[in-house]
């Protein structure tokens, strides 16, 4: 489809479809005729060549055939030009096909043995496609055509069936005519009511054309063992150094160096991994023992206080060990793009890298700006990948016309902007943040006119920056009767919640050349219609959208997802995940290649722990290990069939081995064995030939029992049929689409009708009754569907791999402020949550699947993490009720006791401190981490358990707060802000709660003397410990005082009062006497 062709709105099921033509445009532009030449077979255009030149089938007589046409004739028709009856030729890049000539000049190793079983899904598809679709095909509407079942097709001698000649030396092959002399398109299958034509053999053309036995066969064959011979040769010589430098083995390096794997595992050093295993094992012991101790020694006088520490300790332990087993295999990755490129890019051929589906999900312009989305769709058009492989998708779930009219403007900063990027290679390719760098740009540049080009670059890139601002200023307000396009025509999606579907393409194909006359990647502008009273699922059903969307336009058999903040700071990303996807060895069961999350505009401090550090460089090694890593919602490039709900390739068994040590009982039983199966074996063969000699006897009844076959593979073709309609729609498009492994669009659709089904597609009522959200796609039933998506493809028996590159693939925008960051986490604790209360909780789902056991113990600890909130409020409050009271957790430490305290001290530290040695996490962030854990753990994990039993229970829905993207305010200007939120009022509580206690414990020690000091250091101690894990958020509750809201802080001191009056007033930890305790004192006062 063109990219001038418009914006088109629709809904499937009103049955409406409206082209917006942009201003100065007055009608439908006509398609671009390719060739002028129409092929004689099927009615579509010859097409052109992978160089542009016109394609020319028979080079004896230019006879007009399409590529399609021409491959379907070779593999499956009679192989000769259909004029000139000359035999076709093998022509560059297509498959090799029994008997074909052995040429000096064309020598494609890629497609040596390809003899179209890639092909044979692109044919089925297409048979499906014209059996559901009226359009497509030249000629399809006057002379409909009826899709027949598909059987395998006899080869026929003399009328009877041959077994013992091998079915490629036939001389009957099968000649497909529609009706009435018509030739239609060849189908992947013959039709019964057309007699096979039979094709006479001429020795003096087929033998030479088969090649064996000719001269030209022998020559080659003669270059080829001199070839090997010299190899063998210059290898045994001394390696390297006996290489020649003429034109013969020039290339057999090249080669050897292509074959190599793509990838390769770097495990740990032994040194550095196994003291870290050593001492995890030491830590449960000496974890054990400490719990022995605490559950038979009770603290008596303050039983409550003992039973509390206790259970809240034992369910501490179980979250660590939840943590920790899934990083005992933790390993890193090294990719090799120059053998990637030596393998799929060769010289003077076509690229053969797979092609490239990106999608950019976007929901409110007002909290993700414009501009932000502007730099990741440019950073995405200028990748180092061929042009032609990649797409790029734009959902915008929230119908803005702001962000519409900002991706109009972005394809047209694009054709200035990716010619720039690729002639002098710079990086990052968004340019918001290459002009941002404070370096040395001139590093590593030689070309004389980049600084010149470059000033003009950026001066267009601030005229680019103010079209976008008053973009956005001209969209504060909205006209009372919505928004007008330039022609004059009402938005479409000017009421959100009831609008109809939307997409335009921007750039591809005839529309996409940028000021230098190059190709520049698919441009998709795309929004999903909604209609009152249908559940949309959010950013999971957005994707779902784009899923469908891309399959019907460009059917890519690789997807990449990143959010709208998210740009491409690697221009070689998609290359380093297809070294992966595309590796021979691995790539067949590899779902999803993630990459780690970084982040612009934090502080240097990282205060709030937004880099995640831990998370991703250690936890995510670790699951690397064992089954891969868990989706984290961006910055990850899937296979397209693994999202479709299908399972994993298994692996094939290595062959049993034989070895003379075993004892003779197993040969017996093995011999035993053996006769039964050779004796079932016999028993099969007898019955085989009795059917075939009743097969002879009655040659009478075979008309009637290929009509019986024949029904009854079409009913089973009607019933396959009707599961894939029910399963992903009622999109024929789309289903024929699902059958491509390996992508690729379909021929049998023109581009109007394509339009028409992305309409339908994304229409609010397709997934009805299907498997969309449920086993396909992205799933439903949490907000964070990322966590639940790469839980069931585990499930299915994939893998996913972890790549870090040298150079950051990617890098996002993290929230500014507390507030905001509490919200993030409040979101994802509470998609955990809902995960857990529901069916696909990692504790009872996915067994006897292709789950690893390692790999299930981190998704059991990605969903029961927020529940550990509860104990960890009641243990941060612990230390203020000891000190109130006078009481403690624990009865005075024996020797013993307290060696196994300080062992269990000594272990916690050094597998910290193992674990950043090996992880090379520095100190600061492993620490920042340890303290957002306790901050987010007594706020948005506590308030997201809450909700998720409200939700679940209750069917009472929380609505989850978008957090707002990096602006141009000043830097780290909103680091401190708090905005009012509820989930500010625990963590405010808890720190006025341990400084009052602090100053009541210190106050009674002073009073009752120097005694009472020493059980204080424990408590102090203790309540310290709290107050340190919350200094981030006490340093900005002080620091920006002026700016807190007044009413957390009223709340904050009214809690803790109360708590206080009320511990004071009930005490309940001190023994209970009827009266004054009166005791003899043994002097006589008489």
């Amino acid at each position: 489809m063109e990219a001038s062709a418009g914006l088109v709105a629709g809904s499937h099921n009103r049955n409406e479809l409206v082209v917006i033509r942009r201003d100065g445009e007055s009608g439908p532009r006509p398609l671009q005729q390719l060739s002028g030449q129409v092929c004689q077979i099927c009615g579509d255009d010859v097409g052109l060549t992978v160089d542009g030149d016109l394609f020319v089938a028979c080079n004896e007589c230019a006879f007009p055939i399409c590529r399609t046409c021409y491959e379907y004739e070779r593999r499956e028709g009679n192989q000769v030009c259909p004029q000139c009856k000359t035999r076709f030729k093998r022509l560059k890049g297509c498959p090799r096909v029994p008997g074909d000539e052995e040429e000096d000049d064309v020598d494609d190793l890629e497609h040596e043995f390809d003899w179209g079983d890639d092909h044979d899904s692109q044919y089925l598809a297409e048979a499906m496609l014209h059996g559901r679709m009226s359009y497509g095909r030249h000629g399809d509407i006057n002379n409909p055509h009826v899709v027949h079942p598909m059987p395998q097709v006899p080869l026929l001698t003399n009328g009877e069936m041959v077994d013992d000649i091998p079915p490629e030396q036939h001389a009957l092959v099968p000649s497909f005519m529609g009706g009435g002399g018509k030739r239609i398109h060849p189908l992947p299958f013959p039709d019964h009511n057309v007699p096979v034509q039979p094709r006479s053999m001429d020795p003096s053309k087929d033998l030479a054309a088969y090649g064996y036995g000719s001269v030209a066969w022998k020559e080659r064959m003669e270059s080829w063992k001199q070839k090997q011979e010299k190899f063998q040769m210059a290898r045994s010589n001394d390696g390297n150094k006996g290489w020649d430098n003429n034109d013969d083995q020039s290339d057999l390096p090249l080669m050897d160096e292509a074959r190599q794997p793509l990838s390769r595992k770097l495990p740990i050093p032994s040194s550095k991994i196994n003291p870290y295993r050593m001492i995890i094992l030491i830590r449960l012991v000496v974890a054990g023992f400490f719990f022995h101790y605490r559950v038979t020694n009770p603290v008596k006088d303050a039983y409550p206080l003992w039973l509390i520490s206790v259970i809240c300790e034992i369910w501490f332990a179980l979250s660590w060990i939840l943590d920790q087993f899934p990083k005992w295999l933790p390993i890193e990755r090294e990719t090799y793009l120059d053998r990637l490129s030596l393998r799929y890019e060769k010289e003077g051929q076509p690229s053969q890298l797979a092609p490239m589906d990106i999608f950019v999900s976007t929901v409110d312009p007002m909290k993700e700006p414009p501009l932000i989305t502007a730099n990741t769709v440019l950073s995405i058009l200028a990748v180092d990948y061929p042009v032609e492989k990649v797409s790029c998708y734009v959902s915008d779930d929230g119908a803005a016309m702001l962000t519409f009219e900002a991706l109009s403007e972005t394809s047209e900063f694009a054709k200035k902007w990716v010619p720039f990027c690729k002639k002098f290679n710079i990086e990052p390719r968004a340019p918001e943040w290459y002009f941002q760098q404070k370096i040395d740009y001139l590093k590593d540049k030689v070309h004389p006119s980049f600084v010149k080009e470059r000033r003009a670059m950026k001066r267009e890139y601030e005229e680019f920056k103010v079209r976008i601002n008053g973009l956005v200023a001209k969209a504060q307000k909205v006209p009372e009767e919505g928004w007008t396009m330039q022609d004059g025509t009402l938005w479409p999606g000017n009421n959100v919640r009831d609008h109809p579907g939307m997409i335009q393409v921007f750039l591809g194909q005839s529309g996409g050349h940028d000021v230098d006359g190059n190709e520049l990647p698919r441009l998709v502008y795309v929004s999903r219609e909604k209609r009152p009273g249908f559940n949309h699922h959010k950013k999971a059903g957005a994707m779902n959208a784009l899923v469908r969307v891309s399959a019907v336009l460009t059917n890519a058999p690789y997807l990449l997802n990143v959010d709208c903040d998210h740009y491409f700071n690697n221009s070689k990303a998609i290359r380093e995940a297809m070294c992966f996807m595309m590796d021979p060895l691995v790539g067949k069961r590899v779902c999803y290649v993630q990459f780690p999350q970084r982040f612009d505009g934090i502080d240097r401090h990282d205060r709030y722990a937004n880099r995640n550090i831990v998370f991703f460089d250690i936890n995510m090694k670790g699951l690397d290990g064992i089954q891969g890593p868990i989706y984290v919602g961006t910055g990850c490039a899937f296979r397209r069939q693994a999202l479709y709900g299908t399972d994993a390739p298994k692996k094939k068994k290595p062959p049993n081995r034989t070895c003379n040590c075993w004892p003779k009982w197993c040969f017996c039983c093995c011999c035993c064995t053996g006769s039964r199966k050779k004796a079932a074996k016999s028993k099969q063969e007898k019955k085989r030939s009795g059917s075939k000699s009743i097969e002879i006897a009655g040659p009478a009844l075979e008309g009637i029992e290929e009509g019986v076959r024949s029904n009854e593979i079409q009913k089973q073709n009607m019933t396959v049929e009707q599961k894939l309609e029910k399963k992903f729609g009622q999109s024929p498009v789309f289903v024929a689409s699902t059958l491509l492994e390996n992508g690729g669009t379909l021929k049998g659709a023109t581009p109007s009708s394509l339009l028409k089904e992305a309409i339908h597609v994304i229409s609010c009522g397709y997934e009805d009754k299907t498997d969309w959200g449920k086993e396909i796609g992205w799933i439903y039933g949490s907000v964070t569907e990322d966590i639940l998506t790469g839980f069931k493809m585990h499930c299915h028996g994939w893998r996913s791999i972890y790549c870090v590159p040298s150079r950051t693939a990617f890098k996002g925008s993290a929230p500014l402020n507390l507030s905001d960051r509490l919200h993030q986490v409040l979101r994802w604790a509470l998609g955990s949550v809902e995960i857990f209360l529901s069916k696909h909780c990692p504790l009872w789902y996915g067994y006897g699947g292709g789950l690893k056991w390692l790999e299930r113990m981190s998704y059991i600890n990605a969903t029961i993490y927020p529940w550990t909130s509860i104990p960890l409020l009641a243990y941060c409050t612990l230390p203020a009720v000891c000190l109130l009271t006078g009481k403690f957790i624990t009865p005075e430490l024996s020797n013993v006791a307290s060696l196994w305290f300080l062992s269990l001290f000594i272990c916690i530290f050094a597998t910290s401190i193992l674990e950043m040695r090996w992880s090379g996490v520095a100190i600061d962030d492993w620490w920042r981490n340890e303290q957002f854990w306790v901050i987010g753990g007594v706020s948005a994990h506590l308030f997201a358990v809450f909700q998720g039993l409200l939700k679940v229970l209750a069917g009472i829905d929380t609505n989850f707060t978008v957090t707002s993207k990096a602006g141009d305010d000043e830097e780290f200007s909103e680091l401190y802000t708090f905005k009012w939120t509820t989930l500010l009022i625990p963590p405010t509580t808890l720190l006025i709660v341990n400084f009052i206690g602090v100053v009541a414990g210190v106050s009674n020690a002073i009073n009752n003397g120097y005694e009472s000091w020493g059980p204080l250091f424990g408590k102090l101690f203790f309540s310290f410990w709290v107050i340190v894990h919350l200094y981030p958020f006490l340093k900005g509750l002080v620091g920006r005082q002026n700016r807190t809201p007044t009413i957390v802080i009223v709340w904050s001191i009214l809690l803790a009062s109360i708590f206080s009056l009320l511990w004071v007033r009930i005490d309940p930890f001190l023994p209970k006497s009827d009266g004054p305790l009166l005791e003899e004192c043994g002097l006589d006062c008489n």
